[in-house]
């Protein structure tokens, strides 16, 4: 009987050999598939090898989902073989557009929540889905400015899913970064999502923009992951139990060891959501289901090391 996905890391060929060795319970990778689809050659040979150790997933960042233009042909046709090559245990993509008119701008660009535009999701997931022949998970946005809306966020994701059978990915960084960007109320959200969709959850870390006058968080995914993000990773687990967690770090890159014991903060997180009645020292009851704005609450928190218990609002 395998064991069930806990908490991952995102795959770097830094740290191949430590990543290959490591045995730690319910670990698992991802990567993204653009970086691999090849037919041949080191860069999938080492995919491969990492495969034969470790569930590995496909969280793709290129597919232009929310674009006028359905998803590119060749781009479907070179992921379907990587996929049907390596059996990835979850496929996600972005709700978010990147291509028009024949350019392509390397970023996830913001979609208006209109009924228009949930069309044209529904059928590009629909052609990605046909394609891959199996369920892909949809990631909520980063938001950085205020957009003309028609649907709340939630009830768009929960159409989504409706109408596709598509999953979601709930990344609660871009949760937290959304509610310090344009008011997003993060716990309210985590409150009305519907479980039965989440097949994954993402954790990562964030930063002020360089521009100290614009007050905004961005989804950097080159720090630590922060107690607002922890307390909403407590607060989503403990009302829907563990889904896969996977922690994002792409840039500014600490030692493995660093990010093992990072991760395992998430995999207490999810034992625990398993198991209510073990915390950090495997005895004693917490709360889990701590408001994201209580400091008091992320102060008791089992999980966080005492650096980390800080003053720091989603508001």
């Amino acid at each position: 009987m395998s064991t069930p996905l806990g908490a991952g890391l995102g795959f770097k060929p830094e740290f191949a050999e430590d990543a290959l060795n490591a045995r730690d319970r319910g670990l698992w990778f991802e990567v993204h598939p653009e970086n691999y689809l090849v037919a041949g050659g080191p860069r999938l040979a080492l995919l491969e090898t990492l495969r034969a150790s470790h569930p590995v997933s496909l969280h793709g960042v290129s597919m232009s989902l929310a674009g006028i233009e359905p998803p590119d042909a060749d781009h479907l046709r070179r992921l379907a073989a990587l996929v049907d090559r390596v059996q990835p245990v979850l496929v996600s993509e972005h709700l978010a557009w990147s291509r028009f008119g024949g350019g392509y701008a390397p970023d996830l660009l913001p979609v208006p929540r209109t009924t228009e535009s949930l069309r044209r999701l529904v059928g590009n997931i629909q052609r990605l889905q046909d394609a891959l022949r199996r369920r892909v998970a949809i990631e909520n946005p980063s938001h950085y400015l205020q957009l003309d809306h028609d649907w709340d966020e939630v009830e768009f994701l929960h159409e989504l899913v409706r109408r596709t059978g598509c999953g979601l990915l709930v990344d609660v960084n871009n949760l937290a970064v959304s509610a310090r960007n344009v008011g997003l109320d993060a716990s309210a959200w985590v409150d009305a999502v519907d479980s039965a969709a989440v097949m994954e959850i993402h954790i990562a870390g964030h930063r002020p923009d360089g521009d100290a006058s614009t007050g905004l968080w961005i989804d950097s995914h080159d720090a630590p992951v922060s107690a607002p993000v922890w307390a909403l990773l407590e607060r989503l687990t403990a009302r829907m139990g563990p889904r896969p967690t996977l922690l994002e770090r792409d840039a500014k890159l600490p030692s493995f060891e660093e990010l093992v014991a990072e991760r395992a903060i998430a995999q207490r997180v999810l034992d625990h959501a398993t198991d209510p009645g073990r915390d950090a020292g495997g005895d004693a009851k917490s709360d889990a289901k701590s408001d994201a704005g209580n400091d008091a609450a992320l102060a008791r928190s089992p999980f966080l090391p005492f650096d980390l218990r800080r003053e720091e609002s989603l508001t």
